[in-house]
């Protein structure tokens, strides 16, 4: 069992959770990812690992409420424990010291950017951080992001706050202006990586992307989340989650993604009527 030591609401739909798993903590690495269970026969689902303290032994999470089980997640309370918590899981983001990155998340994903930021920071090289958020009210890890890059660049697609539109367009203009950065790593929305990896691919700028397609076992025996790279099948929870975003096939991961939209609608509409009605009761 897996406790809830701390959890914090970041915005109106995006939740932050500290759980205590030490031998997890003692390996995890930016990049890797956990599989958990909030029930014991319920949905496994994975879930990037956002933060980590070896010594206190705990591990960070940081969710949007969208299906089910993360609605259910999302319900839970500090002193409560997870039943299965398994990880970490995938390969850690490669980097080298030396080398300029430009760190580029998108909503939620910037979650997991932050802390692939902290790691190439904390090596001691040259970061650049451009996290994107839809308006104001949803900008999450702000501060955490000023500490651990040289540059840090907020967008917001409404001109709410930052530099308005999407990050490609903050991306290009620094590019543009004269900023040379050896990679692009890139975290967030499907659609989003894909039009980083176009705009890089003028410019020649190597870049990785982070795949999170729909996972069950994350040991690759499922296949549920294979995707085409370079022409050949790779699984995101074995090869990756990390893979050269200028050979993905964008547009068939969004195609397969989008076959479970409307049975995620629906069993995170079941969850919210079955909690609803327990809080009534």
């Amino acid at each position: 069992m897996f406790k809830i030591v701390n959890k914090k609401q970041l915005n109106p739909v995006v939740v932050s959770m500290t759980i205590e798993a030490p031998f997890v903590a003692r390996k995890a690495r930016a990049g890797q990812f956990v599989i958990l269970r909030v029930e014991e026969d319920g949905e496994r689902i994975p879930l990037t690992v956002a933060g980590y303290d070896r010594e206190k032994g705990t591990l960070d999470i940081i969710f949007q409420p969208v299906g089910a089980t993360t609605k259910k997640l999302s319900m839970m309370n500090e002193g409560d424990y997870i039943p299965d918590f398994v990880g970490p899981l995938g390969n850690p983001t490669v980097f080298e010291k030396g080398k300029r990155y430009a760190v580029v998340g998108g909503g939620v994903g910037c979650a997991i950017s932050y802390i692939v930021t902290k790691e190439i920071f904390e090596a001691g090289c040259e970061v650049d951080a451009i996290i994107g958020f839809r308006n104001k009210d949803l900008v999450i890890l702000e501060e955490e992001f000023k500490s651990v890059c040289n540059n840090l660049y907020v967008c917001t697609d409404d001109g709410s706050y930052g530099r308005p539109g999407v990050v490609t367009k903050t991306l290009e203009e620094l590019i543009v202006s004269g900023e040379k950065y050896d990679e692009v790593i890139t975290i967030g929305p499907m659609i989003m990586m894909k039009f980083v990896c176009l705009t890089t691919k003028k410019y020649d700028i190597p870049t990785t992307v982070s795949m999170n397609p729909i996972m069950i076992d994350g040991t690759g025996m499922c296949g549920g989340c294979r995707l085409t790279v370079g022409g050949e099948t790779k699984f995101a929870c074995v090869d990756g989650p990390d893979f050269d975003g200028h050979k993905v096939d964008f547009d068939e991961a969004m195609r397969r993604g989008g076959v479970y939209k409307e049975f995620e609608k629906h069993a995170y509409e079941e969850a919210c009527n079955l909690l609803n009605k327990e809080v009534a009761e």
